[in-house]
């Protein structure tokens, strides 16, 4: 993979920050900023992608109620854990 400089304005504490984590990680500075931008560019696009996916979802027109959902919920950590819901409300598809 190819690289390209880009530069960006930091503000003195988090450059010693960052400056000190890297250091414990004996890895440039940059390497660590590296990766952290990636990190949150995948955790944006992770979130992105789950929403996407939740829209499609729901555009079945398939939905657990909130009853049923606090219910499952409240059994949870006991002798008689309930199994996950399943869909108990539907919404017509509009044409």
């Amino acid at each position: 993979m190819t690289t390209s400089p880009y530069t960006i304005r930091i503000d003195e504490t988090l450059k010693k920050a960052l400056e000190y984590e890297a250091a414990l990680d004996e890895r440039p500075p940059a390497q660590l900023a590296v990766r952290a931008i990636r990190a949150l560019v995948e955790a944006r696009q992770a979130k992105r992608d789950a929403i996407t996916a939740a829209l499609q979802e729901a555009e079945k027109g398939r939905f657990i109620s909130s009853e049923a959902m606090f219910a499952w919920i409240d059994s949870w950590d006991s002798d008689n854990e309930g199994p996950e819901p399943s869909a108990d409300i539907e919404r017509p598809l509009t044409q």
